[in-house]
């Protein structure tokens, strides 16, 4: 008898909460961003909880200099991911270890380097988080040219894919013989040499790291947009998305799987995990006072920010902020977060300020204010009903948040048989359920074998 389904978690740890006035709360870490023994306590917390992952986000500049700037708390100060999440997998076991670096500011080298050297640290852990960089400043940090446009980025994106896959398929799982007596280190017929040559990359390869026992990274994507979703279908193994409703989520799961078979792939290949900002009370009116205290801590002006920085990098402070939001030409940077945000304005009626408010917790992604049964009711309605596969916990404050979801929500979820008690196996591959890739691009006929084209398509 086949063993009920079962959600997975991953624990998104954005510094020092996901509330934009998270860092003024009493019960978050203001200096979180500068402190490793903090990261090493929520990491093990989480692990000790048996989430499948947690989830470093990521950006590389300090998108707003200007004098208000210093009351824009962590996103200013955080530590870079591979070098976090390298730490952390010293001092943990099982816990998976996703990391968010773009493929518009890097290079497919040193990214499947330094991923592959993650995942055989952590012995089969590692997770990517592919991005792609969607504003001016991140663009100004990298050259004086101008970014890259919407389309560009994402065709970018697509080889950069492909060559790290296919750099992460450089050796067998046996290739390494290590035989002293022979002389004999790797075996030359179980290495593959790359020798791509795209539009964007030129990568001969090897790559200089062996294989770990999960095969490679599992691949993140979280693009909403269309070409955001092609990429996913064709390459990722979790989809991190937001959707404000369950029809809307459910249209989103559908759709995303159905493209999937373009590519050769099996739907259960891909795991769709939207985030979930949860604020968690004994009783609805203590969850209510939780989510109202952090309201209270907004400044108008620093919410604005925000709400500017997401809907594409447009001022929203010369505008009245009790006005209606301003139609807005379509802007360069992510296209499925703008949309989002413009359509909560319109079917709300939304001021600006409004609107600030409405999404400084959350930020797009979904909210629920509640007990741990009014939680767990709505999770177990989108796992159920067809709109996700799992969920991205999103702490209002950390470490309070975090602990608030493992002490009250994760008790009723496993009440209800919908979470683990322990874990699967050792690697995050084993833990998820997703298969292992195949040994090598050139292996497919084996019964463990995931044959797709993100393993293919650099032949």
């Amino acid at each position: 008898m086949a063993s009920p389904r079962q959600l997975k978690l991953g624990a998104f740890l954005m510094s020092p909460g996901h509330h934009v006035a998270a860092w003024r709360h009493q019960d978050a870490q203001a200096d979180l961003g500068a402190d490793f023994k903090a990261y090493v306590r929520i990491a093990q917390a989480a692990e000790d909880a048996k989430f499948d992952l947690v989830f470093l986000d990521d950006t590389l500049a300090i998108k707003d200099t200007s004098p208000q700037t210093g009351r824009f708390s962590a996103r200013s100060a955080f530590f870079e991911p591979i070098t976090l999440l390298s730490g952390i997998a010293a001092v943990t076991e099982r816990i998976g270890l996703a990391g968010t670096v773009s493929t518009t500011f890097n290079e497919p080298y040193t990214l499947a380097r330094k991923f592959a050297s993650l995942d055989l640290i952590s012995q089969g852990r590692a997770a990517w988080n592919l991005v792609t960089s969607n504003t001016e400043a991140e663009a100004r940090n990298f050259g004086d040219d101008p970014h890259l446009l919407h389309a560009d980025r994402y065709r970018r994106a697509e080889e950069f894919i492909d060559v790290v896959t296919g750099l992460w398929a450089s050796f067998d799982d046996d290739a390494f013989a290590y035989d002293k007596a022979s002389g004999t280190f790797y075996q030359p017929d179980k290495m593959h040499v790359l020798n791509h040559k795209g539009v964007h990359f030129s990568v001969q390869g090897p790559l200089n790291v062996r294989r770990s026992p999960q095969g490679h990274p599992v691949v993140v994507q979280a693009g909403s947009s269309a070409p955001g979703m092609e990429l996913a279908a064709r390459t990722a193994e979790i989809v991190f998305t937001a959707q404000q409703t369950l029809a809307d989520a459910q249209a989103f799961y559908s759709d995303l799987k159905a493209r999937m078979s373009r590519y050769g792939r099996d739907p259960s290949d891909l795991l769709v995990m939207p985030g979930i900002f949860p604020v968690i009370g004994r009783t609805r009116a203590e969850a209510e006072d939780k989510f109202a205290r952090l309201q209270d801590l907004i400044d108008p002006k620093v919410g604005i920010r925000l709400l500017s920085d997401m809907i594409g990098g447009f001022d929203l402070s010369r505008y009245p902020a009790d006005g209606p939001v301003p139609d807005l030409p379509e802007t360069n940077g992510g296209k499925s977060r703008q949309q989002l945000l413009f359509e909560l304005a319109r079917k709300e009626g939304l001021s600006i300020l409004q609107l600030a408010r409405r999404i400084a917790g959350a930020r797009g992604h979904w909210q629920v204010v509640g007990t741990a049964e009014d939680i767990v009711d709505q999770l177990e309605e989108r796992f159920t009903k067809g709109g996700a596969d799992g969920f991205n916990i999103m702490p209002p404050t950390l470490p309070g948040g975090l602990n608030d979801f493992i002490e009250l929500a994760l008790p009723e979820l496993r009440r209800r048989g919908l979470f683990r008690i322990e874990y699967e196996g050792r690697t995050l591959r084993e833990n998820l359920g997703l298969r292992r890739p195949a040994t090598s691009r050139f292996d497919t006929g084996r019964p463990d074998a995931a044959c797709n084209d993100s393993v293919l398509a650099a032949e």
